[in-house]
């Protein structure tokens, strides 16, 4: 293995050369020293067992071109939004952007621009939501951290159409096997003002055939009454690296709803943390992953309840196929001021070969004593009671077992609010289940 950062090192001093000082200079270099001291996670660590990132910290990874423009940007729009900000390699171009008419005083935009006209209100939040000093991505992606993008809403605001943030990477050709890949450390900084409300979609997308990085970190502030719908989309190509950490602050009152869909990635890890800052909170995460070959998806979930009179719901599925391993890690936390706690957590998992398998880990810790608290995880194979009724219906066997699964899927798929995106989602996901379930028959 190479040491620490033989590539990351050179890099980040190349990075500090785009510029932005002050603050934000020192944020960067702070991050640096956390994951210097720290280095890459191990399987010894607690968090990381089931998932060695390897293939990640023994690669060489560059930082990626600036591009104006980019192949696959059409095949991943969404109709109708409010606005769509399109990322290019980690950087926002506007000429491939859009932005309509929006209620007055709404902020829409790249997050290095924000951090030059409203410098106050981006380091009042900027790496305040996701924590580093414990997170080794997190503080990879503040090092690096160039551009992304930008939202507030002041209070009352609405924004009835959805937000898109597509964020596309587009490598260059590798000219020899050790020519170091690209890799984007894109941020995310969302803020919602009391009684404001929109639909916000996240979509990462890529190429096939090349192991690029993706490093995104999303921070969100929910404000006191506020609702927020948010759809994250992993499309990466099949052989790339994509680390996503979300993390939300909900405050009084307020309601965050998370549809992640992950259909990409050769290793995918992504980590959700929901702190419910304000009592009557209301929280739902609802997930769906498919994957095939010798591809990695790891799910890390975490509800935090540190006040009374919350709810949380939270249902994750996944579809494994060939030799794929997925990881769920869902825990709650019910504070011990948390009382008339109602959560509830789900976890199911259908293997579709021998060799796919699951590792699926539940966890409540609550220090109240007047709380309803459930979850339940269940790994299994098609039910072949079901498959045989189907099959007598004139049914193929490759048709019922296609049949089985998009019922199986639609119970979250279905939940995924605006139109176009689920019938992206539907359109993607039963084209890969096309191509994977006759190895799976």
């Amino acid at each position: 293995m190479a040491t620490t950062f033989d590539w990351g090192a050179a890099e980040w001093e190349r990075a500090q050369q785009r510029g932005g000082g002050g603050a934000l200079a020192r944020m960067r270099e702070d991050a640096w020293g956390r994951f210097v001291s720290r280095g890459f996670p191990t399987t010894r660590d607690e968090e990381w067992r089931f998932t060695g990132v390897g293939p990640i910290a023994e690669g060489a990874f560059a930082l990626a071109p600036p591009l104006s423009s980019g192949d696959g940007v059409d095949d991943h729009r969404v109709p109708d939004v409010a606005a769509e900000l399109v990322f290019v390699n980690g950087r926002y171009v506007p000429a491939l952007s859009r932005i309509d008419a929006l209620p007055q005083a709404v902020r829409i935009g790249s997050l290095a621009s924000s951090m030059t006209i409203t410098p106050d209100v981006v380091t009042r939040h900027l790496s305040r939501i996701a924590p580093s000093e414990s997170q080794p991505f997190v503080a990879l992606n503040t090092a690096f951290l160039h551009d992304g993008a930008f939202i507030e809403l002041p209070a009352g605001a609405i924004v009835e159409r959805p937000i898109h943030l597509l964020f596309l990477t587009t490598p260059q050709v590798r000219l020899k096997a050790d020519t170091p890949t690209v890799m984007t450390h894109p941020r995310v900084l969302v803020i919602l003002g009391a009684n404001s409300q929109a639909s916000i979609v996240e979509t990462y997308a890529g190429p096939p055939g090349t192991d690029y990085f993706t490093n995104t970190v999303a921070e969100i502030v929910v404000g006191d009454n506020a609702v927020l719908s948010h759809v994250k989309l992993q499309y990466e190509g099949a052989d790339a690296f994509h680390v996503g950490a979300t993390h939300v602050h909900v405050q009084r009152s307020g309601t965050y709803v998370s549809n992640a869909i992950n259909l990409g990635g050769g290793l995918a890890r992504n980590d959700i943390a929901v702190v419910l800052r304000g009592e009557g909170v209301d929280c739902t995460l609802n997930g769906l992953y498919c994957a095939d070959a010798d591809r990695l998806v790891d799910n890390h979930t975490t509800i935090d309840h540190a006040n009374p009179h919350c709810g949380s719901r939270e249902i994750y599925k996944g579809i494994l196929a060939d030799r794929a391993r997925g990881v769920f890690n869902g825990k709650i936390i019910v504070r011990p001021d948390a009382q008339k706690t109602d959560a509830k957590q789900t976890n199911r998992a259908l293997l579709l070969s021998e060799d796919a398998r699951i590792n699926t880990k539940p966890q409540l810790e609550i220090f109240a004593n007047d709380v309803k608290c459930t979850h339940g995880a269940a790994v299994g194979q098609l039910d072949e009671e079901a498959l045989f009724y189907v099959r007598s219906r004139g049914l193929s066997d490759v048709d019922a077992r296609h049949l089985l699964i998009r019922a199986f899927a639609s119970d979250v798929v279905n939940r995924v609010p605006i139109d176009a995106v689920r019938s992206s989602v539907e359109g993607r996901l039963y084209r890969q289940l096309s191509r994977i379930l006759p190895s799976a028959a």
